[in-house]
């Protein structure tokens, strides 16, 4: 996927296990649906971490998949989006309130493309 967005947010944390089916299913069938139709909101990917192997200096090194487990990047046309009416609103809209205290190790960052 090309991104085009002048901005990312990208959004990481871990689930109480006994919790992730829940987790799942909010967050691919009602948090980014409602978080895709405010206005800012260009795309939105999500994605889990994976153990890996890479090969650095001639050395092969094994990764374990990293903390947080999940990760989602929006892509946005400004900073101001995360602020907006909204935003505000999407984010508490649906089960989304429900299962956000099952969740731990939170980071929120914003990258600005270069360019």
């Amino acid at each position: 996927m090309p991104v085009t967005a002048p901005y990312l947010f990208v959004v990481s944390m871990d689930v109480d296990p006994a919790h992730d089916d829940l987790f799942n299913d909010v967050y691919d069938n009602e948090h980014i649906p409602y978080l895709l139709k405010v206005p800012g909101v260009r795309g939105a990917q999500r994605m889990q971490s994976a153990p890996f192997q890479v090969s650095i200096g001639g050395e092969i090194m094994d990764k374990p998949a990293a903390a947080p487990r999940y990760t989602a990047i929006y892509e946005l046309d400004n900073p101001d989006v995360l602020t907006s009416a909204d935003w505000v609103a999407a984010v508490e809209k649906g089960r989304w309130p429900s299962v956000r205290p099952h969740t731990s190790n939170r980071a929120h960052v914003l990258q600005k493309m270069d360019g």
